[in-house]
């Protein structure tokens, strides 16, 4: 009896990722392995991300479980006596958000309440309007101005209305990703062209006007910290992050500069006119030119509960997140 006790007690803890090849969900994934969590991945193409890592002689340590977030029982199946469910999923390309994105949580929430998991979701600051700009608390109101903010209000409304039946949820909000393996993200897309040396950066927005990043090692590791207090979170609970706030619109640009050796690196504009060329053709072009305000207006989340909660907010500086962000995208060796 002793020897299955021990053996039990030895048994990591369970984690379902989806979106895991995403940005967030990768990194969310490492931090789950480094604590010893057994990390399953949903995947609509399991057994080729399997046969790749063997084809490279590689072991990522995910448990690859066959299947699609659209499909319930899928889900259900992939999380069985998992502890977390963390929702990192999100349709390719910016493609169908309105018929895609709440049937998915829906069905994280089918399988979280099947299995008793936390679902942990990485936030944005979409769901806010401008009665609640510049200062964004937990408790700001979300009155979005766009489509795109109306179905992530819409998407964890139906996580608040779960938590009132028994279905734990965390919230985890930050400002525009970058690091590595971050594909869909403002840095990587907008600024910089991946696999390419840095000659220049092209900056979405103004001097003078301050824009919240957030790195994804950094977020990764919020949420973990967040995770090993589930003593202290309510049942449905949101925390804003501080992530790396350049407060002028230069200090992103200077970071960059520094990493790559340029002093006085070229900045040129974005060319706001041409998406609403492009955006007939495009579905990014449409989405980015939907988001084009946070480059015009200085937000900030607000991060004094999660400081209150966890004493301080894990943060690597400019430089190192900088250069690991770059060599991710292959734009400077490591």
């Amino acid at each position: 009896m002793e020897q299955q006790t021990l053996k039990t007690q030895q048994q990591p803890k369970i984690a379902l990722v989806l979106g895991v090849t995403g940005g967030i969900g990768n990194a969310v994934a490492q931090k789950l392995l480094q604590r010893g969590w057994q990390v399953r991945a949903l995947h609509r193409r399991a057994d080729q991300m399997l046969a790749a890592e063997r084809a490279n002689g590689s072991n990522s340590g995910i448990v690859w479980r066959q299947g699609d977030a659209m499909q319930e029982a899928d889900v259900i199946a992939a999380a069985e006596g998992a502890a977390i469910i963390v929702h990192a999923v999100n349709p390719p390309g910016y493609r169908n958000w309105a018929t895609l994105v709440v049937p998915m949580i829906e069905n994280s929430i089918a399988a979280a309440r099947a299995c008793g998991a936390r679902i942990v979701l990485p936030g944005t600051v979409y769901n806010y309007g401008a009665d609640a700009f510049p200062d964004l608390k937990e408790t700001s109101p979300q009155n979005p101005s766009t489509r795109k903010g109306a179905i992530r209000v819409q998407l964890e409304n139906r996580l608040r209305t779960a938590a009132q039946s028994g279905v734990r949820s965390l919230v985890v909000r930050a400002g525009d990703f970058f690091g590595p393996h971050m594909a869909n993200a403002w840095f990587s897309q907008g600024m910089l062209k991946p696999g390419q040396p840095v000659t220049a950066v092209t900056y979405p927005g103004k001097r003078g006007i301050g824009h919240q990043w957030a790195y994804l090692p950094d977020v990764a590791e919020t949420m973990m910290q967040l995770i090993e207090r589930e003593e202290a979170l309510a049942a449905f609970d949101t925390f804003h992050m501080n992530g790396h706030w350049d407060a002028d619109g230069t200090q992103m640009v200077a970071a960059i500069g520094r990493v790559t050796g340029q002093a006085d690196l070229k900045v040129k504009g974005f060319p706001w006119w041409l998406l609403p060329l492009a955006a007939p053709f495009l579905p990014l072009m449409r989405e980015l030119r939907e988001v084009g305000y946070l480059w015009r207006q200085p937000l900030r989340l607000d991060n004094r509960r999660l400081l209150k909660l966890l004493g301080n907010e894990p943060h690597t500086g400019w430089d190192q997140a900088v250069h690991s962000t770059l060599a991710g995208m292959a734009c400077i060796k490591e």
